[in-house]
């Protein structure tokens, strides 16, 4: 039927940022069905997020990436797969590029990206190594002619601003007397052979789901990547420093970290420290959220493509914590 919605597979919902593709998907009006193992259905410290779910009608499928038969069966269900595993089981994706080359059915792929593009990085380790394996899954999902779109989302609004991109700070609220920042605070990036001003970007985790979802059935969408970088959540951390002073109206103590310490200190934290770290060496020294222009054959934007959705500004967000 003409415009129905696709029914849509999401595999490691119950995650940071699953549990809001998922929640996008079923307000959405698709047929959403999650993939959840076991262990995770009947652990006590999912069970807010499963009855969540089934409140909103999400069919809620046992399982995992392991079970090959069980994964072709629930993928031929269904019309697109998002897949928002963490880090630990990125390169075990290969195993739903296999379930979708058997089942032969789906429109759309959607990779664990959610951050920065891969392939416009400049990362040391341990970051590296976690963008080499995206990088990696991009290049079997190609090879074997998937549709897909590849969402980058750039920075969590609920990990990174919460905290003012604090190392070690894990949850809110942000800082109120001093803080530190990695690199000057003020990101510069090359563009089109000009030295030009840039920042970091920083999104409402409910936000990325809702874009997510957006873009599924969306023909400009298909075999592109899908940049989320709203004009408004565009900031240096200075700024975003500046703006909060402005909110407590406090003047906070900085203790800026030069680019050859923070690196001598991504070699010497303990994980997840060191990987934490080295993102930011990515986004606040490298610029790599925003020291490029977005190719309009095959990438696009996602508040230019959906103005309609009303985002939340990184002022906004940080208001809440006055």
């Amino acid at each position: 039927m003409a415009g129905e919605k696709s029914k849509i597979l999401i595999i490691g919902g119950t995650g940071y940022i699953g549990k809001h593709v998922v929640e996008a998907s079923a307000k959405g009006g698709h047929p959403t069905f999650a993939l959840v193992r076991e262990s995770t259905i009947s652990d006590p410290s999912k069970a807010n997020i499963i009855h969540h779910f089934n409140s909103l009608g999400v069919h809620i499928v046992p399982g995992g990436l392991y079970d090959h038969e069980k994964l072709v069966k629930v993928i031929k269900e269904v019309d697109v797969v998002i897949s928002t595993v963490g880090n630990e089981q990125l390169a075990h994706q290969v195993n739903i590029i296999e379930a979708i080359k058997e089942a032969g059915n789906i429109k759309r792929f959607l990779p664990s990206e959610f951050g920065n593009d891969v392939y416009r990085v400049h990362a040391v380790e341990p970051a590296k190594s976690m963008y080499e394996i995206k990088a990696e899954i991009r290049g079997k999902i190609e090879a074997e002619g998937i549709p897909f779109t590849y969402v980058f989302s750039n920075g969590f609004a609920g990990f990174l601003l919460s905290t003012l991109m604090q190392p070690g700070a894990f949850a809110p609220p942000p800082p109120r007397d001093k803080l530190i920042i990695c690199g000057n605070g003020n990101i510069k990036g090359v563009s089109l052979c000009v030295y030009i001003y840039c920042g970091a970007i920083f999104n409402h985790e409910a936000d990325i789901g809702t874009y997510t979802i957006r873009a599924v059935d969306d023909p400009r969408t298909l075999n592109k990547a899908l940049y989320i970088k709203p004009p408004k959540n565009i900031y240096s951390l200075n700024e975003v420093v500046g703006l909060w002073e402005k909110m407590i109206g406090n003047t906070l103590q900085k203790t800026y970290v030069p680019e050859d310490k923070l690196l001598k200190d991504i070699q010497e934290a303990p994980i997840p420290i060191n990987v934490i770290l080295s993102i930011y060496h990515c986004v606040l020294v490298k610029g790599d959220h925003t020291n490029f222009e977005i190719e309009p054959s095959v990438e696009v934007e996602a508040s230019e493509l959906y103005p309609d959705v009303n985002y939340t500004t990184v002022e906004e967000y940080l208001h809440q914590f006055v």
